[in-house]
């Protein structure tokens, strides 16, 4: 089983992303708090909540089935969050700032300030704060001040390592799915129902046949042979 804490801590929150290597649809991030002194699990979720600690893995260790019947059982027990960020805002701060975005606000939008993060990867988290953008949300001044006041630890492979990153994967991964899945009506000839965005053969051919849809990261190499697209 993983690891349920990380640092000493009573509320402490995991963060992590999914689909940063996308072409295409939003880079989305879950934030979750296993632990709450100030909520009290009856008999039965207390049980429930063992039962999911024995099952929860990093989202990419667990099928699709297994990621969508643990979802409700995770919102269920805790206080979470999710946040998607979309392809016009990632190309204008890039995916790694976006990518940090949305963890961060993904926190802000917890029920309970968090007073430790533990985040998947190898960045902190409270860089990048306040940047000039003219899409998705603007921080305010007092946003800012809270992110930089909580202190937090990136832990290289931590969604393989402790409970609420791989819940917080598990929840960035399955609302993103829910968003792919949405979109594909919209533009069934890449299929992403099937490949979610990624730079696949399939989804890099119907770029070749179709062009781009207003879901594809410009700034992204979308074909590996191009300089530019026409628009």
């Amino acid at each position: 089983m993983l690891k349920k804490c990380y640092s000493e801590f009573l509320i402490e929150c995991g963060t992590d992303e999914a689909g940063r290597g996308c072409l295409a649809g939003p880079v989305t991030a879950g934030a979750i708090i296993l632990h709450n002194p100030n909520l009290v699990l009856t008999k039965e979720k207390k049980k429930l909540e063992q039962l999911l600690f024995k099952s929860i893995n990093d989202s990419k260790q667990l099928t699709e089935k297994k990621r969508f019947e643990l979802r409700p059982i995770i919102e269920e027990l805790f206080d979470f969050a999710f946040i998607h960020i979309n392809n016009d805002e990632i190309d204008e701060i890039n995916i790694l700032n976006a990518s940090m975005k949305a963890m961060q606000e993904s926190i802000l939008n917890l029920k309970t300030q968090p007073e430790y993060i533990i985040v998947d990867g190898n960045r902190p988290l409270n860089g990048k704060l306040g940047m000039k953008q003219t899409k998705g949300k603007i921080f305010t001044s007092e946003e800012i001040e809270i992110l930089k006041s909580i202190p937090n630890t990136s832990i290289i492979k931590g969604d393989a390592k402790y409970l609420s990153i791989a819940a917080a994967s598990i929840l960035a991964k399955t609302y993103r799915d829910d968003f792919m899945d949405k979109i594909h009506d919209e533009f069934p000839m890449y299929n992403w129902k099937k490949n979610k965005g990624y730079p696949t053969k399939e989804h890099r051919d119907a770029i070749r046949k179709h062009g781009i849809t207003k879901y594809h990261r410009k700034t992204f190499r979308l074909l590996p042979e191009q300089l530019t697209l026409e628009l």
